[in-house]
């Protein structure tokens, strides 16, 4: 819905969706709920906030069926049709992919897990969720050379595997009551890396390499010095890379020449089974606090943009990994330390 008149103003255009039906909450905390939107669109970027009415159809504890097939189900139904009834298996796919089993487990969730899942809610709410996801998409809009069409829901699952993540751009979700992740560090500062994995991967995916370590290392390290862009150097670098503390950035720029070296022999391996990427099961570093090929890719991209010049992290979309690190001078510089 442009129109070139109202281009003159704004580039972007923010889609805030919110349902007619009246529901009268009693209590201030389903008011608060009703005032999240139940979308929020930034030209093919859309967040459902599908959450919502999986708290709301408990109302005066009464629940109601057809809100959560019509507000729940069908508003994205490809991720659990597809993606949450494949992840889980044939055994679990009857929860997922039709209406009366999304229907039977809502039915129970939310009241077995109420007060947990409230307090979840509510310091999600802290953070005016409209508006933390209506500037970020459109920060993220300006900034990026090629506009991705996804489609992102926030959500309370029986079983949690996802974590912020999906089975394709158009199949993502962010698990609120999902153990491993923090929701309010994700959608405030973590929403740009993963939405720049989306933008990354049309141009990776033309790499006949895209599926080598190095190529799995530049993509995110490439997120996370996005992220570190995002926020205009206001956010530390150690912060931009799985939210590290100083002393983990400082573990590893000790140890900076010893884990290149490590690890080089392993850029080309495809079977993602290696020590640069699963340092956690291969043991290689056993020392190494977080995700070993995230801050290797960080630092590699770091290299490139001090030789090249501030705004050249914008080439990295239509390089190869192996021009990326060919050209940032990073080997050279650990051969120099």
């Amino acid at each position: 819905m442009k129109r070139t008149a109202l281009l003159i103003f704004s580039v972007v255009t923010v889609y805030f969706c919110s349902t007619n039906q009246k529901l009268n909450p009693e209590n201030s905390f389903e008011k608060d709920v009703e005032k999240v939107a139940d979308s929020i669109k930034v030209n093919d970027i859309v967040i459902k906030n599908l959450f919502k009415y999986q708290i709301l159809a408990h109302h005066n504890n009464l629940f109601n069926e057809k809100m959560i097939v019509e507000k729940v189900y069908r508003p994205h139904q490809k991720l659990w049709d597809n993606c949450y009834a494949t992840i889980f298996g044939e055994k679990n796919a009857g929860l997922y992919n039709n209406p009366e089993g999304m229907v039977q487990w809502n039915k129970t969730f939310y009241p077995k897990h109420k007060a947990k899942l409230d307090n979840k809610t509510k310091e999600l709410l802290k953070l005016n969720l409209n508006r933390v996801l209506a500037t970020n998409l459109k920060r993220f809009s300006r900034l990026v050379p090629y506009q991705p069409k996804a489609t992102i829901s926030i959500l309370f699952t029986p079983l949690t595997g996802i974590g912020f993540g999906g089975c394709n751009a158009e199949q993502f979700a962010l698990e609120l009551n999902n153990e491993n992740t923090d929701p309010e560090y994700t959608l405030e500062k973590g929403l740009p890396h993963e939405l720049n994995h989306l933008v990354y991967e049309k141009f990776r995916n033309m790499d006949v390499d895209k599926n080598s370590a190095l190529s799995q290392t530049i993509d995110e390290g490439f997120a996370c010095y996005f992220t570190w862009v995002f926020f205009e150097g206001k956010m530390e670098r150690h912060n931009a890379v799985e939210n590290m503390s100083q002393e983990n950035w400082s573990w590893y720029l000790r140890n900076e020449k010893k884990i290149f070296t490590s690890v080089k022999p392993y850029f080309s391996d495809t079977s993602g089974d290696n020590p640069l990427l699963r340092n956690d099961k291969k043991k290689l570093f056993p020392q190494a606090p977080k995700t070993l090929n995230y801050w290797l890719g960080f630092r590699i991209v770091e290299k490139y943009v001090e030789k090249h010049g501030p705004d050249s992290w914008k080439d990295i979309y239509k390089l190869t990994p192996k021009q990326v690190l060919e050209k940032s001078g990073y080997e050279n510089y650990i051969n120099s330390l």
